[in-house]
């Protein structure tokens, strides 16, 4: 076990890696250290770090872990568990910044991050629709369903009353597969097309469909699907 002293050692050499080198030069598990450090201030926290990346894959997977599973890790308390979920709430907002108000042939690649940031390391399928106005920016988005680890019950005419609740002139539809596969099922295939012609009478394009997998993301429109 480090000393008191050893402990605050790598603790100030791991802050001045990351003034002087920045983030990039530091692995996902001494990121991790360096938040941990101001919630648990006494104690060596590599190995706390090194066994959530091990459990939860990275650090992504870590910030969307479930409270109750962050605890079974030795070390990690109710309240350290909490903070870790900052780092997906923060993460999340920085990304939706980068979305909302813009054209999305413009930020089509931060859409999409953003999209991932919220939803890839989801445990159950959620059903999110993103807002277009008619010059194309994104103006908002809603979860409109959340299920089991494999479905997400969507409601077509709740996409519609949404949609010109927002005044939007087009949407893009969005949902995770917690399998970690993107590949579009039938059902999403059957429920995009459903949606489309619901959609026809108000006049509300629907650009695309995403499907969010763990590594990879899957575009109907670029499959050819609609």
């Amino acid at each position: 076990m480090a000393s008191p002293a050893q402990n605050d050692g790598h603790r100030e050499r791991l802050r001045q890696k990351l003034t002087l080198a920045g983030g990039d030069a530091l692995h996902d598990y001494e990121l991790l250290e360096l938040y941990l450090f101001r919630s648990i201030p006494r104690r060596d926290v590599k190995p706390i770090a090194k066994a959530l990346i091990a459990r939860f894959g990275d650090l992504g997977g870590v910030a969307a872990a479930p409270v109750e599973q962050l605890v079974t890790i030795d070390g990690i308390s109710e309240r350290c568990a909490a903070e870790l979920k900052l780092i997906q709430a923060l993460s999340a907002r920085l990304a939706r910044e980068q979305v909302i108000g813009r054209p999305v042939i413009a930020s089509w690649a931060a859409l999409v991050a953003y999209c991932r940031t919220a939803m890839q390391h989801a445990t159950t399928e959620q059903f999110r629709v993103l807002f277009l106005d008619r010059k194309n920016k994104v103006i908002g988005d809603e979860v409109l369903g959340t299920g089991t680890i494999d479905h997400a019950p969507v409601y077509p005419r709740e996409v519609v009353k949404r949609a010109l609740a927002n005044e939007a002139s087009a949407i893009i539809l969005v949902h995770n597969h917690p399998s970690g596969d993107a590949t579009p099922s039938q059902a999403d295939i059957e429920m995009t097309r459903t949606l489309i012609e619901v959609c026809k009478p108000f006049e509300i394009v629907v650009h695309d469909h995403l499907v969010i997998g763990r590594e990879n993301t899957a575009s109907f429109k670029t499959l050819g699907l609609m």
